[in-house]
């Protein structure tokens, strides 16, 4: 596989086309759908959640993904006020970051599926469990318990990448051994493609390899600065359209755009990221 610094030279840098498409020509299909991981606005969320929600469904997002789980509520929301509040403005309560564990997934998976939503996924591994590769291969029978309880619950059940598993232990990618070691019906993963980059691989390569496991995608752009910060999708050195021809044999099902920060308006970055993957040809 191409390392990053590589990898990132054959890249181009892509452009921002299109204007806002008017509600009435926006196709509700899967392929088309574009959905955005609520991270990426959390202090618009934090400061009025129904207002962001009005806000996304204008620019012509259709699902969310959420990432305010906690005491079996939705950013404070039972789990069907959460799911009427969203549908109410136009959009899918597609998907949710939750720290998940076998202790806590039966609830978990049922407040999820209350909430309307199709997609469970792990954000992330506490360093505490991930030293070593065996650590990583008692985390993948833990995630296909849960996707075993999953499954038979109705739900989908996946892991969402940063860049640290791609860091080798022992001459081994940890990331590897995730998916080497769960199961493909029962275990998924929501790939980071700005985190996998960042890690040094190429995405393509990852799909060729795994096909069909990477059925959620996070968008996410990297700027061509020495930091290698997130922007807006479109405006960084990612390649989304080589990336997106290999959507099938990825399984790619569903994307959602995602930013770490900003530096403009948070509704202007999120309304270019979402115009330019409307018009993204590929796509």
């Amino acid at each position: 596989m191409q390392k990053r610094r590589t990898f990132i030279k054959s890249l181009s840098a892509a452009t921002l086309a299109g204007l806002m498409i008017p509600k009435h020509l926006l196709a509700m299909n899967k392929e088309k759908t574009i959905g955005i991981q609520l991270y990426t606005i959390r202090d618009m969320v934090k400061e009025d959640f129904e207002r962001t929600l009005s806000l996304l469904s204008d620019i012509g997002y259709r699902s969310v993904e959420a990432a305010g789980y906690s005491n079996r509520r939705f950013y404070g929301f039972y789990p069907k006020e959460y799911k009427k509040i969203v549908e109410g403005y136009g959009l899918m309560p597609l998907s949710s970051h939750s720290n998940t564990t076998l202790i806590n997934a039966q609830k978990t998976i049922d407040d999820t599926l209350e909430a309307g939503m199709s997609y469970l996924v792990i954000p992330s591994i506490p360093t505490e469990f991930r030293k070593t590769p065996d650590d990583y291969k008692r985390l993948a029978g833990e995630f296909n318990k849960i996707g075993e309880l999953s499954r038979k619950s109705g739900l989908m059940f996946g892991y969402h990448n940063h860049d640290f598993e791609f860091k080798k232990i022992k001459g081994i990618i940890p990331y590897n051994v995730l998916l080497e070691n769960t199961d493909p019906e029962l275990v998924m993963m929501q790939l980071d493609l700005y985190w996998i980059v960042y890690g040094g691989y190429n995405p393509t390569e990852y799909f060729q390899q795994y096909p069909g496991r990477f059925k959620l995608w996070h968008v996410k752009d990297m700027d061509g600065g020495s930091e290698m910060e997130s922007t807006e999708v479109g405006r960084g050195i990612i390649n989304f359209q080589q990336i997106f021809k290999k959507q099938k044999q990825a399984g790619l099902e569903y994307i959602f755009v995602e930013q770490e920060d900003f530096k403009m308006e948070p509704e202007e970055s999120i309304a270019i990221s979402y115009h330019y993957l409307k018009n993204l040809t590929a796509f």
